[in-house]
């Protein structure tokens, strides 16, 4: 048989075992070997080259007997390669105890921060800046967020009205247009009533001031001060000099603005009650939506309650103050007591406060009747006292039955607590409040604390 030929071995089939595959150390692009380990072959320890040195790998712990070794192929899943993220270099200087692995080629993550006490007091500092500049502003904005409530308050105790007149066919519109105008109307007609009996009577005053001065000269017991006090001519030198006219007209300033200031506040409420009035039922919905869908249906119950217990608050302790004022007018009117009806507004509008309104209005009423004779004063004084007592007894608890449920402990701590808060207008809210804070405690918590 004749040798083979170069080209007979170039074409001949290899039947020899191949020789066993050296791991290559050249990389490509990224820092992955170029050639990678196939399946059935482990990862080799040799460092690979990357752009920034090699990167030494951990060894692999030997594998346990009957086991593969760790990191190696899963028998029969696809063969594992160690990669490092493209763009990640490590630094040539790591080992492997400094955390470096492919997994995480910057580095082990440090140790929270989270309970670090410089953390947690910046953090507490922040939250302390924040509330004191949250009321700091509330501070600030108090007297408009005042005007707000007052006009949200009087659009809940307006919305039993309106929805009246919504029963009897008439659009909601047209309903608040006729609400409104009758509030409009009320105020329009105490202007007319209080307005010039106040103006006439400052008029009459000033005209008939030195008459008073010339009857304080022909008392004996002021003309004997005079004498040794020398009292009529210290008044008239303070008088004529400029001090009296700086403060007199100061004064005066400080009435207008304060008057300006009510007028302002008065068409700023009307407005905002307006349109608090006719977004109402919006206003409800968008609160609502506010609460978890699971706990929506009985908030929704709870928060209809309350405003229905506010709305008929206001609107019987306006049927309480007509029912005054009607009485006080056609009472005056009998005795003859000058301007009847602006003191039956007065009495009316003060019947509006919780406890001392009433006394405010008698008090008026009486001192003027006083005025026209001792008699008629104390026939007032015991009008008055009789006609607290009826209504108290009698008119207050039969209006206020349907409307709003409240013991006379709450109605009076809560006309107290919110007097002292907001004055007037806080003695006003203080009932309605504490009708909501009865309902929420008798429906929500005394429920849950009989559950625990």
């Amino acid at each position: 048989m004749s040798e083979p030929t170069s080209a007979d071995r170039a074409t001949a089939p290899e039947t020899s075992p191949p020789a066993p595959r050296v791991p290559s150390t050249e990389t490509g692009a990224g820092g992955v070997p170029a050639s990678s380990a196939g399946a059935g072959e482990s990862v080799s320890s040799e460092p690979i080259l990357t752009s920034a040195g090699p990167l030494v790998l951990p060894a692999a712990p030997p594998a346990e007997a009957g086991g593969p070794a760790p990191g190696g192929p899963v028998p029969g899943g696809p063969a594992s390669a160690v990669t490092v993220p493209p763009g990640a270099a490590a630094s040539p200087d790591a080992a492997p105890s400094s955390g470096i692995t492919p997994n995480l080629p910057f580095g082990r993550p440090g140790r929270s921060m989270s309970n670090n006490p410089f953390v947690f007091g910046f953090t507490a500092a922040l939250g302390v800046l924040t509330a004191w500049w949250l009321v700091q502003a509330i501070a600030t904005a108090s007297s408009v967020l005042v005007l707000i409530v007052v006009s949200l308050f009087l659009a809940i105790g307006l919305n039993p009205a309106v929805e009246v007149l919504q029963r009897r066919n008439v659009p909601r519109v047209w309903a608040i247009t006729l609400v409104f105008l009758g509030v409009i109307l009320v105020f329009v007609v105490f202007g007319l009533a209080v307005v010039p009996p106040l103006t006439t009577q400052s008029t009459q005053f000033v005209e008939q001031l030195p008459q008073y001065v010339q009857e304080l000269q022909n008392n004996p017991v002021i003309r004997d001060l005079d004498q040794r006090f020398q009292l009529l001519e210290k008044l008239q030198t303070y008088v004529t000099s400029g001090d009296f006219g700086t403060q007199m007209f100061g004064g005066v300033l400080g009435i207008g603005s304060v008057l300006i200031g009510a007028v302002f506040n008065s068409l700023t409420v009307l407005v905002l009650t307006l349109y608090l009035l006719g977004s109402l039922k919006s206003l409800k919905k968008l609160a609502y939506r506010l609460v978890p869908r699971s706990r929506r249906v009985r908030t929704t119950l709870l928060g209809d309650q309350i405003i229905d217990s506010i709305g008929g608050y206001v609107a019987g302790n306006l049927i309480i103050s007509l029912i005054a004022g009607v009485t006080t007018f056609i009472f005056l009117s009998i005795m003859q007591v000058p301007y009847a009806l602006a003191l039956s507004l007065i009495v009316a509008i003060t019947d509006l406060i919780p406890l001392v309104g009433a006394f405010i209005g008698a008090g008026i009423a009486s001192l003027v009747g006083f005025f026209v004779s001792p008699t008629v004063g104390i026939v007032c004084i015991v009008f008055f006292t009789i006609y607290q007592q009826i209504e108290n007894y009698w008119i207050a608890p039969a209006v206020m039955k349907s409307s709003v449920d409240v013991p006379p402990l709450a109605t009076i701590v809560g006309a107290l607590l919110g007097g002292a808060l907001l004055g007037v207008v806080g003695a006003l809210l203080g009932i309605p409040i504490a009708a909501a804070v009865l309902l929420i405690l008798r429906e929500v918590v005394l429920p849950r604390q009989e559950r625990t």
